[in-house]
């Protein structure tokens, strides 16, 4: 999840970019790039790091020109490095883009093959080769970004400028924000990925549609279809938000955001890791040999807090589906217990940020011990990331609420896609029983979205049980985790106690605790554990507990239960419940905290990234 700002007018483009960039930092802060008309040549300024870096680098040039395009980096593909940071350029196309292009190792292999000389890691590059080929096979500028954008597979916004064409603008979206904006003046606009980048300068936006393209020059705009270059009519809307509003795209709290965020995040995560007739998965970025694949006798997974409740979903399907025996170990555990690990052993190190003290401790342990390391990171070139033999990252974008959200469903969605291609290398799914995962993950942001449109009946769950003093979360199977992060959720940011147990351990202790004032959150998925957890929470009305039931729209609960509150969850394939059941106890542990008025991005005690033991 990068960030884009571009303007075109009578201004001086700089400062107008620099702001801009300033106000979507929170998108990315890996590098930072300015691409600036000076005259008849587009000089380009980038930087490795935080925002501050570039503005020193221009403060020093005394830089003034227009159009200018920016860029703020959250790395995907290539690390964080000056090379690799935006915008690129190539024989006087310039580009800055947002998203992932799937296929461009096959684009890159074409084009080298061609001739072309590339100059960095990423995906990104391929465009401007691209359009440059375009050019020389005859097109004009548009039609070449047109034509280009056509060949390419994944999601993008970008901005495109050209030397030998300096007082035009190009921009396009495909799955990925691009917001645009009405200067006072014949001509001048306004270009970003997210609002807040243009409120200082104009409240008057169009929204950028998929498959579209807009062509910018100093007498007006027109936006066009990418596939058949028809022009569109766009309307104006003007924006009322405030600018602290606006950095959080309208949501009251960043981690509200983030939880809406996911869909998008799983898709992305997604991305370029599915075969292209989406029968099975592909996770040759990993870069480990089938032979290498096929050596592993066992793995253990090191987390902590949300990552290791992943790392437990993940135990269930590694065993279930791979057949492929897993542990999962509290980080801070597995170092000090003198573990069993080997050669054959591959340890898995599950980090939102990559830079939890106890994981990469355990896994410098492991690594001592002689097993193959792997990590699921969302930060690249983080010391985890640098540290494991592979990586699979996750691709969430910044997360900055402290209680993590989108990061830990991304890492349920990677984590997904590993133990298919276990499954593929090991032969315990055939190629239909994968391709039938394969369809119910593309289907799953989709089952996310039907849940977030019913936010609001979680509201006034919470309404009902945001004054008691304790909360009981449970579940059975894979679920069993899900239940522990839900309960971790409502003890984060709100302060209520909460506790999660496998069902089935109710009658050893926990179904002392349940009377007439102790909300029970119960997860039943339609699974093989459905009948079993309705037993369970018939056990709770028994005992006149408040029932929050989660469960999937076929289940039938008994009208004798009368303090119940029963929330439907789409159908998904029993495997990816996980990843759809979490996303209500988010939200019931958001609206709790709110209606408590404690602080919910930051709350007490907690970091975003524990980087001391």
């Amino acid at each position: 999840m990068c960030g884009i700002v571009a303007y075109i007018g009578p201004k001086n483009g700089v400062p107008v970019v620099l702001d801009g960039l300033r106000k979507l930092e929170y998108r990315g802060y890996d590098s930072a790039g300015i691409a600036v008309l000076a005259g008849e040549k587009i000089d380009i300024y980038r930087s490795v790091g935080k925002l501050i870096g570039l503005e020193e680098k221009i403060r020093e040039e005394r830089l003034r020109g227009t159009p200018v395009i920016g860029h703020t980096r959250w790395a995907t593909h290539g690390r964080p490095t000056e090379a690799n940071a935006h915008p690129h350029k190539y024989e006087g196309i310039v580009v800055v883009h947002n998203g992932i292009i799937e296929n461009y190792l096959e684009l890159r292999r074409e084009l080298s093959d061609a001739g072309h000389e590339f100059a960095s890691e990423t995906d990104t590059e391929v465009i401007s080769h691209l359009i440059v080929r375009e050019l020389k096979s005859g097109a004009d500028f548009s039609q070449a970004v047109s034509r280009s954008l056509l060949c390419v597979r994944g999601t993008y916004a970008l901005a495109v400028l050209y030397e030998k064409e300096p007082e035009k603008m190009i921009v396009a979206r495909q799955s990925s924000p691009l917001v645009m904006a009405l200067g006072e003046k014949v001509g001048e606009y306004f270009v970003a990925s997210d609002i807040p980048a243009l409120l200082a300068w104009s409240k008057e936006v169009i929204f950028l549609d998929d498959g579209e393209m807009a062509v910018f020059d100093y007498n007006g705009m027109q936006v066009v279809g990418l596939s058949d270059g028809s022009p569109r009519e766009k309307s104006v809307r003007r924006i009322t938000w405030d600018p602290i509003m606006a950095e959080k795209s309208g949501y009251k709290h960043f981690m509200l955001k983030e939880i809406f965020e996911q869909p998008d995040a799983v898709s992305n995560t997604l991305l370029g890791r599915l075969r292209e007739d989406r029968n099975g998965v592909d996770l040759s970025e990993i870069g480990f040999s089938e032979a290498r694949w096929q050596s592993f006798k066992e793995i253990k997974i090191v987390a902590c807090g949300t990552s290791w409740h992943a790392g437990l979903v993940a135990k269930y399907w590694l065993e279930n589906l791979a057949r492929i025996p897993a542990e999962v170990d509290i980080a801070s555990e597995f170092r000090y217990r003198d573990p069993l690990v080997g050669p054959e052993t591959l340890v898995i190190g599950i980090s939102q940020s990559g830079e939890t003290a106890d994981t990469l401790a355990a896994l410098q342990e492991a690594r001592r011990r002689g097993a193959s390391l792997l990590a699921i990171c969302n930060v690249m070139e983080s010391s985890i990331a640098r540290l494991c033999d592979g990586v699979l990252y996750t691709h969430a974008g910044p997360e900055i609420g402290v209680a993590s959200t989108k990061a830990f469903t991304t890492q349920l969605t990677a984590l997904f896609l590993l133990t298919l291609e276990f499954a593929a290398i090991r032969q315990s799914l055939n190629e239909i029983q994968i391709a039938r995962q394969v369809k119910a993950l593309l289907h799953l942001p989709q089952a996310i979205e039907k849940v977030l449109e019913r936010a609001s009946k979680l509201e006034l769950m919470a309404r009902r049980y945001h004054q008691v003093s304790d909360y009981l979360y449970l579940a059975r199977g894979l679920n069993f985790p899900i239940a522990l992060e839900g309960a971790l959720k409502l003890k984060e940011i709100s302060y209520i106690h909460a506790e999660g147990y496998p069902a089935g351990e109710m009658k050893h202790g926990p179904i002392a605790l349940i009377d007439e004032a102790m909300p029970v959150v119960v997860l039943a998925p339609p699974d093989r554990h459905l009948e079993k957890i309705v037993s369970n929470f018939q056990e709770v009305a028994a005992r006149d507990g408040r029932l929050l039931l989660f469960s999937g729209p076929d289940l039938e609960v008994s009208a004798e239960i009368d303090r119940l509150d029963h929330f439907v969850v789409e159908k998904v394939g029993e495997e990816l419940n996980p990843l759809l059941y979490v996303i209500p106890l988010q939200l019931l542990a958001y609206y709790t905290a709110v209606l408590k008025g404690t602080d919910v991005d930051q709350p007490r005690n907690l970091a975003k990234s524990v980087t001391v033991e």
